[in-house]
Parts: structure tokens; sequence; C-alpha cells
């Protein structure tokens, strides 16, 4: 197999390509899963992606200076990996998020949908420039974000909505 991917065919172009791509992917789901403290998958995901990369770079390196399209093709694969890397993990969504609406407009309808639709939402009362608000905290797993905010949006057009990523909750009510 090494003897193999130091040659010139095109099967060694392929592989270097979406061996790459797939890599740089699982790189890139790795970091997230270590940064939201998932270090035993992320560990395994690591020793596969260095088992990956020791022989893809190395047919790269071998033979860069017989074949530097070898090395283009790995470029492009690894550009190509980071995008694609980015998009899987934010088709997962790993992890969990916290939305905070900030607002001057009734939330008691919106109060009411959002925890039949099984989100806990703490409301507190707060005071801006313009008079009294209601803050309303909701922590979610990741991958009810894209459902929640257009569920708020369609119950109050005037609020500030943020969305930010959350490493640990402890207690409370998050539904899996």
């Amino acid at each position: 197999m090494l003897e193999y991917l130091s040659g010139n065919s095109i099967g060694v172009y392929f592989i270097i390509f979406f061996g790459k791509i797939i890599e740089v992917a699982i790189a890139t789901v790795r970091i997230v899963l270590i940064s939201r403290g998932q270090r035993t998958v992320g560990a395994i995901i690591a020793f596969l992606e260095v088992f990956m990369w020791i022989f893809i770079s190395g047919s790269v390196i071998v033979g860069v200076a017989k074949y530097p399209l070898k090395a283009v093709v790995y470029s492009v694969a690894f550009a190509l990996g980071t995008f694609l890397g980015s998009m899987l993990e934010d088709y997962l969504a790993l992890g969990l998020s916290t939305i905070q609406i900030i607002t001057s407009e009734d939330t008691k309808a919106l109060q009411q949908i959002l925890r039949e639709n099984y989100l806990a939402v703490t409301v507190i009362k707060g005071e801006g420039k313009d008079g009294p608000k209601d803050i309303l905290t909701i922590h979610l797993k990741r991958k009810r974000v894209k459902t929640t905010v257009p569920l708020i949006n369609q119950h109050l057009t005037n609020s500030l909505i943020t969305v930010t990523d959350v490493k640990i909750v402890k207690g409370g009510y998050i539904r899996k």
C-alpha cells in the first residue's frame, strides 16, 4: 500500500484528495468535541485523524519533488475539508446554547408556546433606556436553536435576540 501511495496513478490522487477531506473534516469535529468537554471521543477521533494524516501526508511529501500536483491536490482537499468540516459540525450541532430575548413587548403568549414546545423559559424583569423590559432566557440543545429562533421571531417583532454557546449547564430543564 505504501509503495502504491508513492506512485502517480489517478487512484493515488483520489486517495489523497478524499482522504484529506475526511481527515480535516473529522479534525474540525474533534476540536469542537474537545472544546465542549468530550475528551474521550475527541481522543479516539484524534487517533484516526493522525493515522490518516501519516499516510496521506507521507504520500505527498515523498513524491512532491517528482509529482508537484500531489501538493496542489492535498492543499485543495485541505481547504475543502475545512469547509465541509464546519458544515458537518453545524449539521451535528453538538452541545448547548442559551437564547436570551430582551423586549418591551408582552411575552406571556410566547412563554406559553415555548413551554408547550418543551423549552424551559426564565423571565426576569429589567429596565432599559426606553422603560421596562422582559428578559427571557432559554437553555437548550444547540440542535433546537434553528427551530426556536424563528418561533420567537413569529411572536415578537421588536426584540433583541442573542444566541450563545454554553459549555456547562447544571440543573434546570433541557429536553434531550
